[in-house]
C-alpha cells in the first residue's frame, strides 16, 4: 500500500511537472495559446487514463485554473474547461472536495439574473455537469443548498429548451438525494417551474411536471394549491406524454406525499380524469394508480372500516352491467370527499373552455359510479348541475352528463329523485331551456330498475300530461324530450302500462298536435304503435277505442276556453283523424264538444279550422263519423245548431272565411251520405235561404261551394220540393251565370240543369209560365255566349227544359234567333223541340 501510495505521489508529481508550462500558458493573452494549453492539459490528464487517486490530486491542483477558464472569452476554451471538470467529477473518488470552489463558481455563471454564458450548448453542458455533481456528491451538497436553488431558479427558465429539461432532471435528483434539506427552499422553485409548465415543447412540459412532482413531494407541502391549477390545465394537453406525466405525478402524491390526506379532495379529480383519457395507456396507468391509492387507504384505515368490509364488498342490486365495481378504498375516498367535489364539478361545468367542461362531465360519471347510493346526500346540487349542463352547446358535455344522470337513476331510489325532478319538470328553472329538466328526468329514468320504477309510473305519467308540461312549449327540442321521456317509460315498463296507457297516449297526441316537424310526428306515431304492441292490441284504432271516452272527456273539460291558439283544437284533430271508424262509436259524446266550440260567438279561426277538419271526415263519413250510423241520428242537430248559425253573414274577412269553411263542411255532409233526404227535406226551409244568400258572397270559393251545395240539395230532394221553394232557387242561380269565375258559371249551369230535372207533375207549366219564361230568356242570352263551352252547356239545359214547356221555349227561341251572332244553336234547339212528340207540344201551346 505504501509502495502504491509512493508510486501515486510520483505519478502526480510527474503529471504536474508536465502541466506546469501549460498552466502558465492559461494566463497568456493569446487565445490560441490558451486553447492549445487547455487541450494539452486535457490530453495529459483525463484522456490519458490515469488512476482515480492520481486524478484526485491533479484535479485539486487544476480546479481553480479550470474554473477560471469558465469565464474565458473564447468559447472553445470554456467548452474544454467544462468537459474536463465534468470528466474529473465523474472519475475522481472524492468529487465532493471540489464543491467548495465549484458551487460558488457555477452559481455565479448560471444563477445570476444576467446570463453570463452566452452559448446555449455550454450552458447545457454546465447544467449537465451540475446534474452529475448531484448524482456523485449527494448529501455533501447540503451546505450549498442556497447556491443550488439559485442556479435552478435561473436555469429552469433558461431560453434554451434543453437547458430547461436538464434543469428539471437535476431538480428531481437533488430533491431525492437530500429531502431533509431540500424542503427548506423547495418553495422557491415553484414559481419558475410554473412559468415553464406551458412551454411550447412537449418534452419540456413533461420534464417540468416531473420536477414539480419532486418539488412538492419533498417540499413542505404548502405549495400544492400553487401548482394544482397548472397541472389540471395540462390534463387537456395535446401531448399524451404530458397527460401521462400529470397522471403519474398525481398518483405518486396520493400514494406518498406526507400531507396527502389534506389534499385528497383536490388530487382525486386529477387522477380520476385520467381514467377517461382517450389514450388507453393513460387510462390503464390512472386505473392502476387509483387502485393502489384505494388499497393503501384501505390498509391505513382498516380498523375504521372493518365493520363495513362485508357489507360494502357486495355490489348493490341493479348495478350497471359490464362495469367493474371500484374497490372499497376507492369508493370510500370518493364518498368522503364528495361534498367538496360536487361544488368544484358544478363550477367547472360552467367554464368558458369547452375541453374543461367535457373533461369535467366525464369525471362526474366516474365519481357517481364510486359514490353509488351516497350520491343521494348530494342529489339536489347534482340535479341542478345536470340541468344546467344539459343546456350546454357542446354535445359531448350533454351526453356525458346524461350518462351521469343515468347512474343517479341506478343508485338513488325513485321516491327520492322523483320528488326533486318532477317539480322542476312542472316549473323549469331556465325559461329559455325548459327541456333541460325533462332531459335529466329521461336519463335518470333510463338508469332506474323496472321493479323499483313500477310503483311510480302513474305519478310520472300524470306529471307529463299536465298542461304546463305537455302543452306549454312548442320548441322542437322540448317535444323531442317529451317523446324521449315517454319512450323510456315504454322501454322500462313494457308489461305494466295499463295504468298509464291513457296518459301516455295523451302526451303522444299532444306532441303530434304541436309538432311542425314531420319527423317528430312520425316518431310520436311510432310510439303510439309501440304502446299498442306492449298492451297486446291489434292496431292504433283499438288503442283509441280503449280510451276514446276518456280522451273526449279530457278535451271537453276545457272546451269553453278554446281559441285558435289552444292545443286542444289540434289534439281533437289528431284524435278524430287517427281513430278512423272508432270515432263513429262515440258521436253522442263528440257532438256536444263540437257544438260548444263551433258556436257562432266562438273564436273565428278556431271554428274555421274545425270545419275544415270536419269536411274531410264527412266526405268519408262511412269510415269516420258515421261508421256506426250514429252521426246520421245527430245530423239534423248538427245542421241546425252548428252549420246554419255559422252561415249567417257577418262583416270581416275572417268571418267570411268561416262561412266558406262551414259551406265546405255542408257540402261534405251532403255528399258523404250522413244525412238522409227525409232529414234534409225537413230542414230545407231553414237551409235554403242560407245557401242562396251564400251565392252572393264576395268570396269566389264561397259562391262555388254554395252552387255545389244547391246542386247536392236538388239531387237529393229536388223532386220533393214544393214549387214555391223551387221558384226561389233559379233566380239566384241565373245571377251566377254572369259570375266573374268561369268555374262558378259552369257549376251554376249544372245546378240549373238539376233544377229543371227536379220539376215534377206538381209543377204546372202553365201556371208557372212566367217563371219558366224568365228562365228561358236568361238562358237564351247565354246561348250566344262568347265561350263555346258555355253555349254547349246552355244548349243541353234548354233541351232539358224543352220537355217542361216546349211551346213557350219555341216562341222564345224564335224571338231571339235573328238577334244572335249565329243562329246555329237556336236552329239546333228548334230542331230538338220539333222532335218532341206532337201531343206534348200541342198541350203546352
Amino acid at each position: 500500500m505504501a509502495a502504491m501510495a509512493a508510486g501515486d505521489e510520483h505519478a502526480v508529481s510527474e503529471v504536474l511537472r508536465g502541466l506546469a508550462r501549460h498552466l502558465n500558458c492559461l494566463n497568456e493573452d493569446n487565445k490560441a495559446t490558451r486553447k492549445r494549453a487547455l487541450e494539452l492539459i486535457k490530453r495529459e490528464t483525463v484522456d490519458k487514463g490515469l488512476s482515480s487517486s492520481v486524478l484526485q490530486e491533479v484535479f485539486s491542483v487544476l480546479l481553480k485554473p479550470l474554473l477560471k477558464c469558465l469565464s474565458d472569452p473564447m468559447e472553445r476554451c470554456r467548452e474544454t474547461a467544462i468537459t474536463m471538470i465534468t470528466e474529473f467529477i465523474r472519475c475522481v473518488p472524492k468529487p465532493e472536495e471540489s464543491l467548495l470552489y465549484l458551487m460558488p463558481c457555477l452559481a455565479q455563471r448560471l444563477g445570476e439574473k444576467e446570463i453570463l454564458e452566452p452559448a446555449e450548448e455550454l450552458r447545457l453542458s454546465a447544467v449537465e455537469m451540475l446534474t452529475l455533481t448531484v448524482e456523485v456528491c449527494g448529501k455533501h451538497l447540503a451546505p450549498y443548498l442556497t447556491e443550488m436553488i439559485k442556479i435552478l431558479q435561473r436555469t429552469i427558465v433558461d431560453p434554451f429548451p434543453d437547458v430547461r429539461r436538464e434543469s428539471c432532471k437535476c431538480t428531481v435528483n437533488f430533491a431525492k438525494c437530500m429531502p431533509e434539506h431540500f424542503h427548506l427552499q423547495a418553495e422557491s422553485l415553484v414559481k419558475p417551474l410554473m412559468q415553464t409548465i406551458s412551454h411550447q415543447h412537449s418534452r419540456v412540459r413533461v420534464s417540468v411536471i416531473e420536477a414539480t412532482g419532486a418539488v412538492i413531494q419533498h417540499g413542505t407541502g404548502k405549495n400544492v394549491d400553487d401548482v394544482l391549477s397548472h397541472l389540471a390545465q395540462r390534463l387537456f394537453d395535446d401531448s399524451p406524454q404530458v397527460r401521462k406525466a400529470v397522471t403519474a405525478v398525481v398518483g405518486d402524491w396520493l400514494l406518498h406525499m406526507r400531507d396527502r390526506y389534506s389534499y385528497f379532495h383536490k388530487l382525486i379529480p386529477l387522477l380520476l380524469s385520467g381514467i377517461t383519457d382517450e389514450i388507453s395507456e393513460i387510462r390503464l396507468l390512472a386505473a392502476d394508480l387509483w387502485k393502489q391509492v384505494g388499497a393503501q387507504w384501505e390498509k391505513e384505515n382498516e380498523d375504521e372500516i372493518k365493520d363495513k368490509m362485508d357489507f360494502l364488498l357486495t355490489p348493490p342490486p341493479f348495478y350497471p352491467p359490464g362495469v367493474e365495481r371500484p374497490g372499497l378504498g376507492c369508493r370510500e375516498l370518493v364518498v368522503r370527499n364528495l361534498g367538496r367535489l360536487v361544488p368544484a364539478i358544478t363550477h367547472d361545468l360552467t367554464d368558458w373552455l369547452v375541453p374543461t367542461r367535457v373533461r369535467t362531465s366525464q369525471l362526474l360519471s366516474v365519481l357517481l359510479l364510486h359514490a353509488e347510493d351516497h350520491s343521494t346526500q348530494h342529489l339536489q346540487p347534482l340535479l341542478a348541475t345536470l340541468r344546467q349542463a344539459c343546456t350546454d352547446t357542446e354535445r359531448d358535455v350533454v351526453s356525458n352528463c346524461l350518462a351521469a344522470a343515468k347512474l343517479l337513476g341506478t343508485f338513488v331510489p325513485p321516491v327520492v329523485f322523483l320528488k326533486l325532478l318532477l317539480d322542476h319538470v312542472r316549473t323549469p328553472s331556465f325559461s329559455s331551456h325548459p327541456w333541460a329538466p325533462l332531459m335529466v328526468l329521461t336519463a335518470v329514468l333510463g338508469g332506474c330498475s323496472k321493479a323499483l320504477l313500477k310503483p311510480h309510473l302513474e305519478q310520472i305519467a300524470n306529471t307529463l300530461t299536465q298542461p304546463d308540461v305537455c302543452q306549454e312549449y312548442q320548441q322542437v327540442v322540448y317535444l323531442e324530450q317529451l317523446l324521449a321521456c315517454v319512450d323510456v317509460l315504454l322501454r322500462q315498463c313494457e308489461s305494466d302500462h295499463s295504468s298509464v296507457s291513457l296518459q301516455l297516449l295523451q302526451v303522444l297526441v299532444t306532441v303530434q298536435s304541436l309538432s311542425t316537424e314531420p319527423h317528430l310526428s312520425e316518431k310520436a306515431l311510432e310510439s303510439v304503435q309501440f304502446l299498442c304492441k306492449v298492451q297486446g292490441l291489434d292496431s292504433v284504432m283499438e288503442l283509441y277505442r280503449q280510451h276514446m271516452g276518456q280522451l273526449l272527456d279530457w278535451l271537453s273539460a276545457s272546451v269553453n276556453t278554446w281559441s285558435s291558439y289552444s292545443p286542444q283544437r289540434l289534439q281533437l284533430h289528431i284524435i278524430v283523424i287517427q281513430s278512423g271508424p272508432v270515432i263513429g262509436e262515440f258521436v253522442s259524446q263528440l257532438m256536444p264538444l263540437l257544438c260548444s266550440c263551433l258556436q257562432s260567438d266562438r273564436d273565428l279561426e278556431m271554428r274555421m279550422s274545425i270545419f275544415t277538419m270536419l269536411a274531410k271526415l264527412l266526405l268519408d263519413a262511412s269510415n269516420t263519423l258515421d261508421s256506426k250510423g250514429h252521426f246520421r241520428d245527430e245530423s239534423e242537430t248538427f245542421l241546425c245548431e252548428v252549420l246554419l248559425p255559422n252561415l249567417v253573414w257577418r262583416a270581416g274577412r275572417t268571418a267570411a272565411a268561416v262561412r266558406t269553411s262551414a259551406l265546405s263542411c255542408l257540402l261534405a255532409l251532403l255528399h258523404g251520405g250522413s244525412i238522409t233526404p227525409g232529414q234534409l227535406l225537413c230542414l230545407e226551409e231553414k237551409l235554403s235561404p242560407q245557401v242562396l244568400s251564400a251565392l252572393e258572397e264576395d268570396s269566389q270559393m264561397s259562391r262555388l261551394l254554395a252552387c255545389r251545395s244547391l246542386s247536392a240539395i236538388l239531387r237529393l230532394i229536388g223532386t220533393s220540393l214544393h214549387p214555391e221553394a223551387l221558384n226561389k232557387i233559379y233566380p239566384v242561380l241565373l245571377k251566377r251565370l254572369d259570375d266573374s269565375s268561369e268555374e262558378v258559371r259552369s257549376v251554376a249551369l249544372q245546378a240549373l240543369g238539376l233544377w229543371l230535372s227536379s220539376l215534377t207533375k206538381d209543377y204546372n207549366p202553365e201556371f208557372f209560365a212566367p217563371h219558366l219564361q224568365l228562365l228561358f230568356q236568361q238562358l237564351l242570352l247565354h246561348l250566344d255566349d262568347p265561350d263555346s263551352s258555355v253555349q254547349d252547356q246552355v244548349l243541353e239545359i234548354l233541351k232539358k227544359g224543352s220537355s217542361v214547356h216546349p211551346g213557350l221555349l219555341k216562341r222564345e227561341v224564335e224571338a231571339v234567333r235573328n238577334k244572335q251572332r249565329s243562329p246555329l244553336y237556336c236552329d239546333q234547339l228548334l230542331q230538338h223541340i220539333r222532335s218532341i212528340p206532337t201531343e206534348t207540344t200541342a198541350a203546352s201551346e
